[in-house]
């Protein structure tokens, strides 16, 4: 349910911003919150609990703001309200803030506050789903369902803050908003991943991918099956640690494996194309490096260094798109893998960050309004098979439908697969759902 709030609630949040509040049930008080900025929107982010003591733990970049507590407590109040009348609050509006609440396993609540203009409830849900499978990823679900020690669980906590804040940046990824993984396209995709599967099998372990700035470019077939969130989580934390020759990092699978830790194995083969493993205790990582590596990866030298530009990009430099097409995002939705660049014609306005922004916005339109939910039923009649064969597409034109201004977004979904694209001004608005059938039919086999 929706309920309004007065603006006067929110009143010393500090404008533009988002706060989330990490709260379980029995919030006693909020201590400290943190803002920092990134780009143009300014971000608040608290992770504060208080139990028989407290527990106050904030971001460690950035200016820091006191937020005064009857701002939390109102808004953690309200929500508590509602569940002691049996209702769910979930979302409200002011005018000019968005607020949504989230619960996790009876436990905790996460709430974001967001100013942006326009947001919706979707994005704002998701965010905070990451989020709490950012915490989980990097401390435990029984650690923040159970909570014993309240400064271990402070300190554990700092873990997942990279993490999180790389969700509230401008991140060149979407899988935060998509859940699904983001690809990469790699030129020798075949030879990668024979390499892969062999070292795979050498070192005892089912789990292994190639992940380059956060996007995986290839992955055994036991990494694919792994689960959602864990799946576009283990990449972006990945892409989000500093730069490391190799790591041996506990973590846990929010959806496979909560409670009990697994190791993830990292080892840089070049500058931001990294060699990820998930295993149990064994192999040891002295074991791996560097004999093992220079086995199996130095005679790929060429195809491994051909993977560097596809960061951005995401497809093969002897890829043509159409000249119009300022950036697209492809998401094959039963694989839950996803393409998302905006590099073509890189030169042009919009701006990169501007293209991002856009088709983000974009992807929450047709996703809660113009398309159906993603998951459909395991069985469907012939009707409904043919239905699901039948393209749809809707497009929308910023600024005026005369060429040469404004830019046009289209989305075309046909089966599995969902394509939006960001077009230039100069494309004509009858032309776009030809370009789009033609640009997915081309994409088809790539993902």
């Amino acid at each position: 349910m929706q309920r309004s709030l007065d603006s006067t609630t929110l009143e010393g949040c500090g404008g533009d911003g988002v706060f989330l509040d990490f709260a379980p049930k029995r919030v006693l008080g909020l201590r400290r919150a943190a803002i920092f900025e990134q780009g143009t929107a300014v971000y608040s982010l608290g992770m504060d609990i208080k139990l028989n003591g407290g527990c106050s733990a904030t971001p460690r970049h950035g200016r820091h703001l006191w937020l005064p507590f009857s701002v939390i407590g109102s808004l953690n109040g309200v929500h508590m309200f509602g569940q002691n009348l049996e209702m769910q609050l979930s979302s409200a509006r002011t005018e000019n803030t968005t607020v949504v609440w989230k619960s996790f396993h009876d436990s905790i609540t996460l709430i974001v506050l967001s100013s942006e203009v326009g947001i919706s409830e979707l994005r704002l849900e998701r965010l905070l789903q990451m989020v709490f499978g950012a915490m989980v990823l990097l401390v435990g679900l029984e650690e923040l369902t159970n909570i014993r020690n309240v400064e271990r669980l402070k300190k554990d906590l700092r873990a997942s803050y990279c993490l999180i804040d790389s969700f509230l940046g401008d991140s060149e990824l979407i899988g935060d908003l998509t859940q699904c993984v983001d690809c990469v396209i790699p030129p020798e995709g075949s030879l990668l991943q024979e390499a892969l599967s062999g070292f795979a099998e050498a070192v005892g372990t089912a789990f292994v991918s190639l992940v380059v700035s956060g996007r995986v470019v290839a992955a055994t077939e036991g990494w694919w099956r792994l689960g959602t969130p864990e799946a576009v989580l283990l990449p972006w934390l990945v892409g989000s640690l500093p730069p490391q020759t190799a790591r041996d990092y506990p973590v846990y699978l929010p959806h496979g494996s909560p409670t009990v830790p697994h190791r993830l194995l990292t080892l840089t083969l070049l500058p931001s194309l990294e060699l990820c493993l998930l295993c149990g205790p064994s192999p040891p990582l002295s074991q791996l490096y560097p004999q093992l590596l220079e086995r199996w990866w130095q005679p790929l030298l060429d195809p491994l260094r051909a993977c560097l530009p596809l960061g951005p990009r995401a497809l093969p430099s002897g890829f043509r798109l159409h000249t119009d097409i300022l950036g697209l995002l492809l998401l094959h939705l039963e694989l839950k893998r996803c393409l998302f660049t905006v590099e073509p014609l890189g030169d042009k306005e919009p701006s990169p960050e501007q293209r991002r922004r856009l088709l983000r916005n974009f992807y929450t339109l047709v996703t809660s309004t113009h398309f159906p939910p993603e998951p459909g039923p395991p069985e469907k009649t012939e009707d409904e098979v043919y239905q699901a064969q039948l393209p749809r597409a809707c497009y929308l034109v910023l600024g005026t439908e005369e060429p040469g201004t404004g830019v046009r977004l289209v989305a075309l979904q046909l089966g599995l697969r969902r394509l939006l694209l960001l077009l230039s001004p100069q494309s004509p608005t009858h032309g776009l759902r030809s370009l789009a059938t033609h640009t997915l039919h081309a994409l088809t086999p790539l993902l």
